[in-house]
């Protein structure tokens, strides 16, 4: 795991610690995982499940804060070396490197309710009848109730493989 204090002298491959106007956070801060203000649907999930298994935010667990001028935040999960938290972080960082989600149903979960919301509103009943219609998406609907459950936008269609491509 990277030192917090290392990360924030480039965050993002084109800053610099020139650009950068806090305060450099103590050596014993470790980052387990970051996110920014467009993090997406996996970032997001893993975020609060190591959040979670590290037991919330404590004396040895910080979540430091960043404004930053292409993304508008970050921010920063981090572990103090040697502390309690410190064997779940690394067990964490391990675990991501060899694959990439901490919970396959916390994840599952994030996206299916991403899925409904973009779909209960950015569509209007007739954009819903017009993408069911051109994704050939009736065949998995229980029956005319269900299909019309989500023409009114209750859920996202979805097939035995997953959500069409609603998000993407």
């Amino acid at each position: 795991m990277q030192k917090l204090s290392d990360l924030i002298k480039n965050p993002s491959g084109l800053d610099s610690l020139d650009n950068y106007a806090g305060e450099i956070p103590e050596d014993k801060w470790h980052v387990v995982l970051t996110q920014s203000r467009d993090s997406e649907i996996l970032t997001q999930s893993n975020w609060a499940v190591a959040l979670e298994e590290l037991g919330g935010e404590s004396e040895h667990v910080e979540i430091h804060r960043f404004g930053h001028w292409a993304c508008g935040w970050w921010e920063a999960l981090c572990v103090a070396k040697d502390s309690e938290a410190w064997e779940t972080a690394k067990e964490i960082h391990d675990s991501l490197s060899d694959y990439p989600v901490l919970n396959e149903e916390h994840f599952s979960e994030m996206e299916a309710e991403e899925a409904d919301r973009i779909w209960r509103d950015y569509f209007d009943p007739k954009e819903r009848v017009e993408h069911l219609r051109s994704e050939g998406g009736t065949e998995n609907f229980n029956g005319f109730a269900d299909l019309m459950q989500c023409v009114r936008g209750a859920f996202a269609p979805f097939t035995n493989n997953g959500y069409y491509g609603i998000i993407g």
